[in-house]
């Protein structure tokens, strides 16, 4: 796993630990496998066997010599490989594409071409007596980039189907060809004599890949529906499964006949796409009109075009997204997810030497093996785009083909005879020391560090220094900001393999940062309740490592007065605070509160006297650090006003004259000034008056009016009269006074 582990022990160490899959992959690694239990090792071998000109390999066989033949695109051929690399050209059709291709009895192949699909069969020519021409074998000797077509083979019509798409083909025992069409969703059986029939007929519009069981049935997968198929010999077809996924790219059966289906692309109800090729185009860059033809297998990936003419043709499950699944059925129809991505999108599966499924994906050009249920390696990344196809290589290993660009590798079987992987840079936020390296592993490994002050390591930083794991482990690079560790795994008597590295570190202490205070009168702030299991490097404040930080909950309340705060420590510390006061004109700090962890605090404004204050936050690392090595800063709030004393009403008189009541008063308060006034007769409506010269900006105001008695009640009778009035913080005084009638 990779873990910050910010518990500060006595002298402050903290370690960065890595070994799970999903930190692992974000490292580099060349001839490493990186398990999805976690850990790393080596890689089985992949080197490259042929480069081809062609932009796409489509598809891959071999014979039983060890030949490789490849289907490809841009331009469309086929070639033959030899085990020692020579390629020739042994089939160049006019289509777009040679989409795939089957080798049969006797050296013969069978090839499908698209669009407008034909199935070609391409053999050797008979020998003919005579002087023998190895001109081509020499111009292939010369310049494998540009390999000759091979005069000794030629091809002829098979079978047209009539249909725009041939997806797959397939060869029984008895020599009959299946070939899975689109448009249609129909397979044809083509027996050995040439004859040709409808095999099966889907509901689904493509039939996009094709297997053999034990039994001879035909195992077929369809793109719309994801169905997968068991037909038998006879053409009953039965659903053996209705995948999530809309359509199935790739099968394969194993020993025990529990037949793997890879799914991709999301099930839309009722979802019109595109005709072939017109999302390729869009990729491409070119406008397609839009058509309400039928389906086909989804092109959306971004392909890279080769020099030559692009036509207008799919790339099968380009479409995907929402990445990719693999499932298993049991030979008792039982099906069951046994690996899933969110990235890659399978191509094609395949088994190994050692019974180990293979999964070649685009559009990152990775190969897994899928060992059980979420169980499985990333074995390697090819230089390539798309892995497409596996084929049967001499010795046990497998031919991996790819597109983008179209190459034939060699997987296997033995692995690598050294890998190495990279970790990730870790960033430990501040300038700091490193010290040991733990490690837990196997076998002959190398470990090395380096360290440096800027993100990139080709920016600078350190050479890579070997640490010596029979010793102290010293890691020995110089102190910086960020580090990072290589291993280096040989072959050997005992697999090497690395579960665990653990880089340990000490930060320099750097002091907190307070942002602001903020003083808030009529606030009051509840206190966040303390997580249990908290250790004491977990910054409850909510410090600058990313930790979350909940909002402190606050409510109204006009009788207190809340202070907030916004703090972080560098070191990822767990911080607490002091909060101080001074009143105008005094030179002393008076505490508060102490100890806080939450960054506000709220306390009655009765404590204090009216009067000007100025508030001070200290925040401290002393939680995380021995004594004396703790570091604080400080904050003061702007200047703010403390008023609670209300306002009084002074010399209030209430006299009659005429129709009115003649109202005198003043209003006086000891700390800011009068906001307004108001009076009521006989607990009448409220309403305004102004002050003597009617601007009210004094800490005394004087007031005289003249007030209208309600209609229907006599001037002359007894009445009540009640004034209030406010100060510039709402402090309310009030008074009353009684006019006695005559």
């Amino acid at each position: 796993m990779n873990v910050l582990v910010p518990v500060v022990s006595a002298d402050g160490t903290r370690t960065w630990e890595q070994s799970k899959f999903e930190d692992l992959t974000k490292g580099s690694a060349t001839g490493i496998a990186i398990r999805s239990s976690g850990g790393v090792e080596l890689a089985p071998s992949f080197k490259l066997f042929y480069a081809t000109p062609s932009t796409y390999i489509w598809a891959v066989a071999a014979d039983e010599s060890g030949n490789v033949y490849a289907a490809t695109g841009s331009p469309a051929r086929v070639y033959r490989v030899t085990p020692d690399g020579q390629a020739t050209i042994i089939f160049e059709p006019q289509e777009l594409q040679v989409q795939t291709l089957e080798v049969g009895p006797h050296g013969v192949i069978f090839a499908a071409t698209a669009p407008d699909g034909k199935v070609y069969k391409i053999e050797r020519k008979p020998k003919v007596d005579g002087p023998k021409d190895s001109k081509t074998e020499k111009d292939a000797s010369k310049d494998p980039a540009k390999p000759a077509l091979d005069p000794s083979w030629s091809s002829s019509e098979y079978f047209a189907p009539g249909t725009k798409y041939i997806w797959d083909l397939l060869l029984d025992r008895a020599g009959n060809l299946y070939v899975a069409t689109g448009d249609h969703g129909e397979i044809y059986r083509v027996t050995p004599k040439g004859e040709h029939s409808l095999f099966f007929k889907s509901d689904d519009t493509h039939i996009r890949v094709l297997a053999l069981d034990t039994q001879g049935n035909v195992i077929a997968g369809t793109d719309g529906s994801g169905l997968v198929y068991r037909i038998s010999p006879a053409g009953e077809g039965f659903v053996l499964y209705s995948a999530p996924k809309k359509e199935i790219t790739a099968l394969a059966l194993d020993r025990e006949g529990n037949i793997y289906a890879a799914g991709v692309g999301e099930k839309r109800a009722n979802a019109a796409t595109s005709t072939a090729g017109a999302s390729l185009l869009n990729s491409m860059g070119t406008t397609v009109p839009p058509s309400t033809g039928p389906s086909t297998p989804g092109m959306t990936l971004t392909l890279t075009p080769s020099p030559s003419t692009v036509g207008a043709f799919p790339f099968p499950g380009g479409s995907a997204n929402g990445g990719s699944d693999v499932y298993r059925i049991a030979p008792d129809g039982s099906p069951s997810r046994i690996w899933t991505s969110h990235e890659d999108i399978v191509y094609a599966l395949a088994f190994d030497s050692h019974d180990k499924l293979l999964a070649g994906t685009g559009n990152r050009g990775h190969v897994f093996a899928i060992e059980g249920q979420d169980e499985f390696s990333d074995l390697l990344k090819a230089p390539a785009s798309q892995v497409t196809g596996f084929a049967k290589a001499p010795g046990g290993g497998l031919y991996a083909a790819s597109s983008n660009l179209g190459k034939i590798f060699i997987l296997g079987p033995g692995p690598e005879n050294e890998g190495a992987y990279e970790s990730d840079v870790f960033d430990a936020k501040v300038f700091s020391r490193w010290g040991r390296a733990e490690f837990r592993g196997a076998g002959n490994v190398d470990l090395l560090a380096r360290s440096g002050n800027v993100d990139n390591p080709d920016r600078n930083w350190s050479p890579w220094r070997p640490i010596n794991l029979s010793k102290e482990s010293e890691m020995g690079v110089p102190a910086a900001r960020y580090a990072q560790w290589k291993a280096v795994l040989h072959a050997g008597s005992a697999k090497p393999a690395v579960d665990t590295v653990t880089l340990n570190y000490l930060p320099k202490n750097v002091a907190p940062e307070i942002e602001d205070v903020s003083v808030q009168m009529g606030v009051r702030y509840q206190p966040l309740a303390k997580l249990a299991g908290l250790s004491l490097g977990t910054d409850l404040s909510g410090s600058s490592g990313g930790h979350f930080e909940s909002p402190v909950p606050s409510s109204h309340d006009r009788d207190s007065i809340g202070v907030k705060w916004n703090a972080h420590d560098e070191n990822d510390d767990q911080l607490v605070y002091s909060v101080y006061y001074r009143g105008d004109g005094e030179t002393r700090w008076l505490l508060l509160k102490d100890n806080l962890t939450d960054k506000a605090y709220s306390f009655d404004a009765s404590l204090l006297p009216d009067g000007g204050y100025t508030v001070k936050v200290v925040a401290s690392d002393a939680p995380s650090h021995s004594p004396g090595e703790a570091l604080t800063v400080s904050k003061e709030s702007h200047r703010f006003e403390v008023d609670t004393t209300p306002p009084r009403v002074e010399n209030l008189t209430a006299s009659a004259e005429g129709s009115q009541i003649h109202v005198r008063f003043r209003a006086e308060d000891g700390f800011s000034t009068i906001k307004r006034a108001e009076y009521s007769i006989d607990a009448g409506p409220w309403k305004y008056v102004e002050p003597v010269g009617q601007l009210s900006d004094a800490k005394i105001e004087d007031y005289d009016f003249k007030a209208d008695v309600d209609a229907g009640k006599d001037v002359v009778s007894e009445h009540v009269v009640v004034i209030r009035v406010y100060d510039k913080y709402e402090n309310m005084g009030a008074a009353k006074t009684l006019l006695k009638g005559k």
